[in-house]
């Protein structure tokens, strides 16, 4: 449940929080800024003479003018965000913050003015963009004017991901309708404030009796809606860290030419026994053995720090499945690792939008390849298990950044194969990688259980019996001691 009231902060407060270093872009031409008139030039959301009135919009509502005066004397600001540059952690990003008190943080044409103008200054300069949001959707009174906002924003975040540059958004409270529904859920990385309101469907139009959960910051995170709730006083480091990951360039070594390929990410070491099984039933013996090292103690080894995402975006999450950006060498790569346990469809959704992520921010992926196969159970067939195994080989079979491959333990069917990068799979002494389970292939042979270990020969699923048959192209070692 929602862990009580979120902060409400004013566009400027939730500045603050994340950077001491912010400059607000020049206003978009046509703009009134602090000197009568449209000048361009002036920094965005300056102070107008109080004499200077708004107009009442592309509708003429009456009272809308009046509406806004009130607004900017009680925020001192003129619009509904304000945009800006600011370093983050070190990382230069283009800052759009919003202000709830005016106008509930909506969106109208002037809104949608200032945010082209900051997509495109990130384009311009190759930025990132952080979204601070808190909005209650799109502005009423300049009806469907102010609705199609929403297109150009659409319009300029495809641009901006089309120029691989990442972007992030910070959820307030409250977060509703449009700007969820754009620089919200739509952004790459999403993190929320503890107990902020997240939904389409505002507070005044839910359904009569809705469960408020669902429209929190920790029931949209159950849902697969976000990947974190970052409490206020973690929010400039973690915000921090996923720039530092995320940035452009961050994929290169130091001193790497810009214009040469990302390299792919290198080989874990095996952390399990070292000795390679001498039957097909003793390599499925050692991968099923539970003090076996699994992923979390692979990705401990491997990244000197890490972030990870959650959820599919499509209702669900996994906790058998973890995906996210790590620091190695100092560079980025990316990581999609299977936790030993069937995997449901949106395990295999999230790894396929981190392996899409990596490979338009131009960062090398590493899958670990640990499952007895795909959950197969009637909810998994519900949620779409032979879909979502469909779109992870696509994902593999279609990207540009290299994809580096582990088989870490049990490699269990197609559950198993949807992460293995075709021809970039490598191989632990204490794992296997089989068709079908030894027991449900001799099942099917109409064999006794007596069968299995020989089954489970006949079979070649052994790490030397994979080399053989061209499937891995290596076994790993340990690290070398001392």
């Amino acid at each position: 449940m929602p862990t009580g009231p979120s902060p409400r902060w004013t566009a400027r407060e939730a500045v603050a929080v994340v950077t001491d270093d912010f400059t607000e872009l020049p206003a978009p031409a046509g703009e009134p800024t602090a000197a009568a008139g449209a000048v361009p030039g002036e920094p965005l959301g300056g102070a107008a003479p109080d004499d200077e009135p708004f107009d009442d919009g592309p509708l003429g509502w009456h009272g809308y003018g009046a509406a806004r005066q009130r607004a900017r004397e009680r925020t001192g600001e003129r619009e509904s965000v304000v945009v800006g540059t600011a370093r983050v952690a070190g990382v230069e990003t283009v800052l759009v913050s919003f202000e709830f008190g005016f106008l509930g943080g909506s969106l109208g044409r002037r809104t949608g003015d200032r945010l082209v103008a900051a997509y495109t200054h990130a384009r311009e300069r190759h930025l990132p963009v952080v979204s601070l949001i808190a909005t209650g959707g799109s502005r009423m009174q300049e009806g469907m004017r102010a609705l199609s906002q929403l297109q150009r924003v659409a319009a300029q975040s495809a641009l901006n991901r089309a120029a691989g540059l990442p972007q992030l958004a910070v959820v307030r409270d409250p977060t509703t309708g449009g700007g969820w529904a754009t620089l919200g859920a739509g952004a790459d990385v999403v993190l929320a404030l503890p107990g902020a309101q997240v939904g389409f469907a505002g507070s005044r139009v839910r359904p009569a009796g809705a469960d408020p959960y669902a429209y929190s910051a920790e029931g949209q995170l159950a849902a697969g809606q976000l990947d974190a709730v970052v409490p206020p006083d973690r929010l400039r480091a973690t915000l921090g860290g996923w720039l530092r990951l995320l940035a452009p360039g961050s994929a290169r070594a130091a001193g790497a030419d810009a214009a040469s390929p990302v390299a792919a990410a290198p080989l874990p070491y095996a952390l399990g026994a070292p000795r390679l099984p001498g039957s097909g039933w003793e390599a499925v013996c050692a991968a099923r053995d539970e003090r076996r090292p699994r992923a979390a103690a692979y990705l401990d080894a491997y990244f000197e720090w890490r972030e990870e995402i959650s959820g599919d975006r499509c209702g669900g999450t996994d906790t058998g499945v973890r995906c996210g950006f790590g620091r190695r060498d100092g560079r980025t790569v990316a990581f999609a690792a299977q936790c030993g346990t069937a995997v449901r469809p949106a395990g295999f959704r999230t790894a396929a939008r981190l392996i899409r992520l990596a490979d338009r921010l131009g960062i090398p992926v590493l899958t670990l390849v640990d499952t007895p196969g795909a959950a197969n159970d009637p909810a998994a067939e519900g949620a779409g298990a032979g879909a979502a195994i469909a779109d992870a080989f696509a994902v593999l079979a279609s990207v540009r950044t290299p994809v580096t491959s582990l088989l870490v333990g049990e490699g269990g069917s197609g559950g198993a194969l949807a992460l293995a990068a075709p021809g970039r799979l490598w191989a632990t002494p204490d794992s296997y990688f089989s068709v079908i389970a030894p027991e449900s292939a001799a099942a099917i042979l109409k064999r006794d259980a007596g069968a299995v270990r020989d089954t489970a020969d006949q079979l070649r699923i052994r790490p030397q019996d994979l080399l053989d048959l061209g499937i891995i192209q290596g076994i790993v070692s340990p690290p070398v001691s001392g």
